[in-house]
């Protein structure tokens, strides 16, 4: 038992950047983005899956970084706030509406708001549903999002100040 193997060699692009790292099988997405790649815009919140505050996308898909072995992303896309604009000359469409709606209060959500605003954007775009999607729309087609789509689809982020009516503008602004 005491020769047992604890880390693995795991290689995964951050931001577009290729990473191969030895990491701890025990160690989570959101401690290595922010203490070993100093990608410090997810934060840690509840650090139990509940709050959204550590959201990044994971190959385009929203996941809650806190709960995500970092082990098990070997071959995967890890896209940040920090690299959500790309080239970084310009800030994302979504960066720029939260800025220009004054979408945030003390900021500290805002990361993981916007990487789960960007990925509920492409699931509307893909024809994924949500609860409250209409059962009679077309299947596997865009779904069209209202006011209860968004704030539904961006119900697991929470914001202790309360800056949702200006959230929910912010990403219809974009949508527009």
């Amino acid at each position: 038992m005491g020769n047992q193997q604890h880390h693995s060699e795991t290689t995964f692009r951050v931001n577009g950047k290729l990473h191969t790292l030895t990491v701890d099988h025990r160690r989570v997405l959101l401690d290595l983005l922010r203490e070993d790649l100093d990608l410090t815009g997810a934060k840690k919140g509840c650090d139990h899956g509940q709050c959204g505050a550590c959201t990044v996308l994971v190959d385009g898909r929203r996941v809650n970084s806190c709960l995500l072995f970092a082990v098990a992303l070997d071959g995967c896309e890890v896209t940040t706030v920090e690299g959500l604009s790309g080239d970084g000359e310009q800030p994302h469409p979504l960066q720029q509406a939260f800025l220009e709606r004054d979408a945030f209060q003390c900021g500290y959500c805002t990361p993981g708001q916007i990487c789960s605003a960007a990925g509920m954007l492409a699931e509307a775009a893909a024809g994924h549903p949500s609860h409250v999607t209409d059962p009679a729309a077309p299947s596997g087609e865009p779904v069209r999002l209202d006011r209860g789509e968004i704030r539904e689809r961006l119900s697991g982020n929470l914001c202790r100040c309360g800056a949702y009516p200006r959230i929910a503008e912010a990403v219809e602004d974009v949508i527009r």
